[in-house]
């Protein structure tokens, strides 16, 4: 069986945490798109992870996981997430990295930070992490693959290429930095390629071998799909293509292997940087929702926008992703809330629309039509059971439901990774 795990609204929806879940009967995990600009969470008994580009499932030892194709790596930051994982006792010899993934190159967030200074006002609010030049260079046919890494003379000629013709003369002209030393950046590159050599695969026959085996294979997106770069609420989006199609594209699987696809959603809305966020709260309920749930970017720190369920953006999403089933996390943060509200679509200019408008300056100036309805006021974090949430929390579950056009089977009621209501089945044969 082969699922995608998808993000259903602006990210940090606790992807991380439904894949640690569902892994423990997945044979293979794979992350198909983005770069250490995302960030992903596993809760267990041994404390608190975060992964930036190592795969959620890594800590099942029976687990392959796999950086896929479409992943831009910075192996400066994966070698420090494989060395965190060591010195925890954890030995990261499951993991696999694909050599057709691409690589953030030291230059890369240099020129990311000054093509957003250029913008000014109009600035997108990236990371700096330099995802979007590494896309970029991809691109235009300038990026180097991890695969390179194991070319030495290879990686010589091609650095000296693109330093010495197309960045330096950037560097020196437009912005009046200092040129880069390609001598040192070579030496660099070469010291990550002695580490990470024996983790470099052709990872097509990889994956092949797990489909025709009838493998579990969980597919993991970064990011989300209102930030898409087609489907997203552009500019304001990432540099990949963060839905359904994006995971086949990023990872070999073609879309006909596809049994299942889980559109993950928070039980309220998060949003990070810049860019429309119709349902966004600026009161006292925001800033108690943001506290309690612990709304602070993991790659970032930045404190994250909070709003309301929107289940326009969580209905276009089921729809684009072709979503077969909702999972819902952090409910239990919406425990203390009196009255919560779900957006069902947007009024503007005397008109309905049941879903996000490409148009973001509609989108930007546009009014929620909402329905409200009685908060639980009680805690859920020990529910395992439909049975055990309060009435009026399934009444908010089966709404939500309602409004997205799918059902919820997983719903998220803490942090651990054993705090889910398990509905459906929903889990990996």
């Amino acid at each position: 069986m082969v699922v995608i795990i998808v993000g259903a609204q602006w990210g940090d929806e606790g992807k991380g945490k439904v894949v640690d879940y569902l892994a423990a009967r997945a044979d293979m995990v794979i992350r198909t798109q983005g770069g250490n600009n995302a960030g992903h969470t596993v809760v267990t008994e041994y404390g608190e992870f975060k992964f930036q580009l190592i795969p959620s499932g890594i800590l099942h030892p029976h687990v392959t996981c796999v950086i896929g194709n479409g992943v831009v790596v910075d192996p400066r930051v994966l070698i420090r997430e494989i060395e965190q994982l060591r010195e925890r006792g954890i030995e990261p010899s499951n993991l696999v990295i694909s050599e057709r993934a691409h690589m953030v190159m030291s230059y890369h967030p240099l020129f990311d930070r000054l093509e957003e200074g250029q913008r000014g006002d109009d600035r997108l609010g990236t990371t700096w992490r330099g995802i979007g030049p590494a896309y970029a260079d991809k691109v235009r046919r300038i990026g180097f693959r991890v695969g390179d890494l194991q070319k030495e003379v290879f990686m010589r000629k091609k650095l000296g290429f693109v330093i010495g013709q197309v960045k330096n003369p950037i560097l020196r002209d437009l912005y009046r930095e200092e040129p880069i030393d390609c001598e040192r950046m070579i030496e660099e590159y070469l010291g990550y390629a002695r580490v990470l050599d024996p983790l470099i695969q052709d990872t097509y026959p990889l994956v092949q071998g797990a489909l025709d085996r009838g493998a579990n294979v969980l597919l993991e997106g970064a990011q989300a799909t209102m930030l898409d770069l087609d489907f997203g609420t552009y500019p304001y989006v990432t540099s990949s293509n963060c839905t359904a199609g994006g995971a086949c594209t990023g990872s070999g699987i073609p879309p006909t292997r596809v049994d299942r696809t889980i559109a993950v959603c928070k039980a309220y809305t998060t949003r990070v940087g810049y860019g429309p966020f119709p349902t966004e709260l600026t009161d006292h309920v925001g800033d108690a929702i943001r506290e309690r749930g612990r709304e602070f970017g993991t790659v970032t720190g930045r404190p994250r926008r909070v709003g309301w369920f929107d289940g326009a953006v969580a209905r276009y999403a089921v729809r684009v992703n072709g979503a077969s089933s909702i999972a819902l996390t952090k409910l239990d943060v919406l425990d203390e809330v009196p009255e919560v509200r779900i957006c069902t679509g947007y009024e503007f200019r005397g008109r309905f629309h049941d879903h996000p408008m490409a148009n973001i300056s509609w989108l930007k100036h546009c009014e929620p039509r909402y329905e409200t309805l009685p908060g639980w006021r009680e805690p859920i974090g020990h529910c395992r059971a439909w049975e055990d949430l309060p009435a009026n929390c399934r009444a908010y579950v089966e709404r939500l439901e309602e409004v997205c056009g799918a059902p919820i089977g997983l719903i998220g009621v803490g942090p651990r990774r054993d705090q889910f209501v398990v509905r459906g089945g929903a889990t990996l044969p």
